[in-house]
């Protein structure tokens, strides 16, 4: 029976470029598809962002039909109003995927740098990189968003197929004393 296959697409949601990358994933082997970014930096009214961003998503959705959709959570950084304009635009693409039925998860950024390179304070250059080895391309994006969201996309396939993801840690030290009271004296 041959290995079942699905395609990823994740969204790296901005209000002036929204990044996206595609990868189809055959047994246990992730392959590069296609990336890109939505532009929306000539568009001044926020609104009109908003709705360029939703019919590019739809259409770009169309384009690919995604089994389902990887997307970066908005972070807090020194200006509360770019995380909501962020969350906006991630609202907006989640809506989009949502509207066709495929499944979308979040992810935060530093889990998705750790996934591609293993430290959560690398920088776009490096999850390129990576992202290039893993995937066996060439790659010269024009903006990095667009490797950014090959990397969400494969951050998702990593958690789905990662056994060690199964195992629950206890996270704290009761939680372990409770679970083991013959090893606590």
């Amino acid at each position: 029976m041959p290995a079942a296959s699905k395609t990823i697409m994740g969204i790296d949601p901005g209000t002036n470029l929204l990044g996206f990358g595609v990868i189809r994933v055959s047994g246990k082997k992730a392959s590069y598809v296609d990336m890109g970014v939505v532009d929306m930096r000539k568009e001044k009214d926020h609104f009109a962002k908003l709705e360029k961003l939703a019919v590019e998503m739809e259409r770009i959705l169309d384009i690919y039909s995604p089994d389902e959709l990887s997307v970066e959570s908005p972070f807090y950084g020194k200006n509360p109003q770019v995380m909501l304009k962020l969350g906006r635009a991630q609202g907006a693409a989640i809506a989009a995927a949502l509207r066709r039925g495929i499944p979308v998860t979040e992810y935060a950024p530093r889990k998705a740098k750790i996934a591609i390179t293993g430290a959560g304070a690398a920088s776009k250059e490096q999850v390129c990189t990576m992202i290039q080895k893993m995937l066996d391309v060439r790659l010269e994006p024009q903006h990095l968003d667009a490797t950014d969201a090959l990397a969400l996309a494969l951050c998702h396939y990593f958690h789905e197929t990662s056994p060690l993801l199964a195992v629950k840690a206890s996270g704290d030290w009761k939680h372990f004393i409770e679970a083991n009271p013959d090893r606590v004296k």
